[in-house]
């Protein structure tokens, strides 16, 4: 077997993970969690909350383009043995009444979504279900909000901002890794940033320290020479569906003879360029995060203001 890529050494994975625990305090003690098992840095969301106490972690392995559901279950086992976590954590299948009835936190993850009416009407009426991302990028059909208030579910985002988390701090790298990859040096470049959403001021201030000449706009202007700009980045928010360099007519980009980047178009309402792309830790970050919304929803009569400090509820 190949040995693992350094980004990916099982060693640095673990010392990541439960700096991340530290750092958020996070204590999930007597709870049951539902949440996905998935490939490469995304192993990590299970091991995360073994790691901090819960009583029993159920993880959906679901086969992808990524990886079959017998490799994520193997991966994710071989994590479980490193950390001594044997016992804590079962893959499963499918999102079943039985599973779901013993969860008290269930997070927004692909693997399970959509969290629809049936899935929620499943759930224990206690349980809580953070979103595993912030507030207002939550997409529609991903959790029915209807049906939550209905029965008393709480749902919140995470506050990717929180300095425990601080995973906005990425995204200028996450820009210059899609910039570089599309053959833009981005030193010295002249970048039109299209952005009408939080992620503004973290983008232009990285683009800017990497030593781009950064025009920031919330629409995209008439370019009359379009030669004036080394490349155009977008990160709207299209049709009010959040999606970081996303819904861009391709074919007349085509046309005009203008190259896109990522080749392949994200799917709707997903980004195109993932945080894994630069490593693992704001990956382990925002799983770390996103756990410890849920978490703080299980006992939100009881927290404090400084753990509420990490939710944004709907």
């Amino acid at each position: 077997m190949a040995p693992p890529a350094p980004s990916l050494h099982p060693k640095r994975l673990v010392a990541l993970m439960q700096s991340a625990v530290d750092r958020c305090r996070l204590d999930l003690s007597g709870a049951v969690v539902l949440t996905e098992a998935a490939s490469g840095p995304y192993v990590v969301t299970p091991l995360l909350a073994a790691l901090a106490g819960a009583d029993k972690v159920f993880a959906l392995a679901r086969t992808t383009r990524y990886g079959s559901s017998e490799d994520v279950a193997s991966q994710t086992c071989e994590f479980v043995h490193l950390l001594g976590l044997r016992g804590r954590i079962e893959i499963v299948s499918e999102k079943s009444p039985d599973v779901l009835r013993q969860a008290d936190i269930v997070t927004n993850s692909g693997h399970l979504r959509p969290l629809d009416a049936p899935t929620i009407r499943a759930m224990k009426p206690t349980a809580v279900i953070p979103l595993m991302y912030e507030a207002w990028e939550l997409r529609p059909g991903d959790v029915d909000l209807d049906e939550c208030r209905a029965l008393g579910i709480r749902v919140a985002g995470t506050n990717e901002c929180h300095p425990a988390i601080d995973v906005f701090s990425f995204l200028g790298m996450m820009a210059v890794k899609l910039l570089t990859d599309s053959g833009i040096a981005v030193y010295g470049s002249r970048i039109l940033l299209l952005c009408d959403n939080p992620f503004a001021t973290f983008l232009r201030n990285s683009l800017e320290q990497a030593g781009a000449i950064v025009e920031l706009r919330n629409v995209l202007p008439v370019v009359d020479e379009p030669q004036y700009h080394d490349a155009i980045l977008v990160a709207l928010r299209p049709m009010g569906r959040p999606q970081f360099w996303g819904d861009v007519d391709r074919a007349a980009l085509a046309e005009a003879d203008v190259p896109v980047t990522p080749v392949n178009a994200p799917s709707v309402g997903h980004m195109g360029v993932l945080p894994s792309s630069i490593g693992p830790e704001p990956v382990v970050r925002l799983q770390a995060g996103g756990l410890k919304v849920g978490e703080v929803l299980s006992k939100w009569s009881a927290a404090t203001e400084e753990e509420r400090a990490f939710t944004q509820l709907l």
